[in-house]
């Protein structure tokens, strides 16, 4: 009877995959997850979400505690289809670019030391509105980590990532909501043709085009009695009216000869009176 081939205990097998398991997750179960959830901003302001950016509000008073002075505060932007399988770099050499996010659908952008985060009241800041805009660097000011606009309306998810000056990550915050861009409608696809219009719709429009025709006819014929009046007034009926000329036309009165009155004989002026026929 052959010998049986003796199979080695479960137990060290087991034990050598858990620590190898436990060996690449390491780095990650090792971080402080800052409870902070990153969202936009409560500011009332217009544009705080726009076609290619989003504004974020700063996370001060988070970080206190978890990062040194000499750490750095890395925001890292992901799709949020990606966010759930983004690995923190070890080191600064492995932190994705903003030309990364076309490819690996992530990168880190807005590196910002503690002082930059100042633990202080918003309203008596003078600096502004605390935020941070994401996607506002037309010119890409710094290639490397440059905070290009987004490309696409994503939704997007994003998280805050302290790192050591040397470079591992020491803390991190989780995962924002969905954030969503506003996408602008293409020329193209605006129907502007009236018969897909209601009724209701057509019914006001012609009413309205209606209202706005009696009105400027109106206006036409009040102004025409207005200008009329100036030309011709009413209180010079008998005006001549040439061209552009006015001229008054006078009317000459015929006057009759006035008959002499008839006087006795020897009674014309001039004549001496006849004599007296009394005695």
């Amino acid at each position: 009877m052959g010998l049986l081939q003796r199979q080695p205990p479960l137990g060290p097998v087991l034990l050598l995959i858990l620590l190898s398991v436990l060996s690449c997750l390491g780095p990650s179960l090792s971080l402080d997850l800052i409870p902070y959830t990153p969202r936009v901003t409560a500011w009332d302001l217009e544009g705080k979400v726009t076609a290619t950016t989003f504004s974020l509000e700063q996370p001060r008073c988070v970080l206190d505690g978890h990062a040194g002075a000499g750490d750095t505060v890395w925001l890292v932007v992901a799709l949020s289809n990606a966010s759930r399988g983004f690995q923190n770099p070890q080191t600064l050499a492995e932190i994705p670019a903003s030309p990364q996010l076309l490819t690996d659908s992530y990168y880190m952008t807005l590196p910002l030391s503690l002082d930059q985060l100042p633990c202080e009241d918003p309203a008596g800041d003078s600096g502004g509105v605390p935020l941070l805009r994401v996607g506002n660097d037309h010119g890409c000011h710094q290639p490397l980590y440059c905070n290009a606009p987004l490309p696409s309306p994503g939704p997007y998810r994003v998280k805050f990532l302290v790192m050591d000056t040397r470079g591992p990550p020491k803390a991190q915050t989780r995962w924002s909501d969905h954030i969503t861009l506003h996408q602008g409608k293409a020329p193209g696809s605006i129907d502007t043709w009236p018969g897909r219009r209601s009724g209701a719709m057509i019914v006001i429009t012609s009413v309205l085009s209606s209202l706005a025709g009696l009105l400027l006819l109106a206006f036409l014929a009040a102004s025409t009695v207005r200008f009329s009046s100036l030309w011709w007034p009413e209180e010079a009926p008998e005006q001549l009216r040439i061209g552009s000329f006015m001229g008054k036309r006078y009317m000459t009165h015929h006057i009759p000869p006035t008959e002499a009155a008839t006087l006795p004989v020897g009674c014309e002026p001039g004549l001496d009176p006849l004599p007296s026929l009394s005695p």
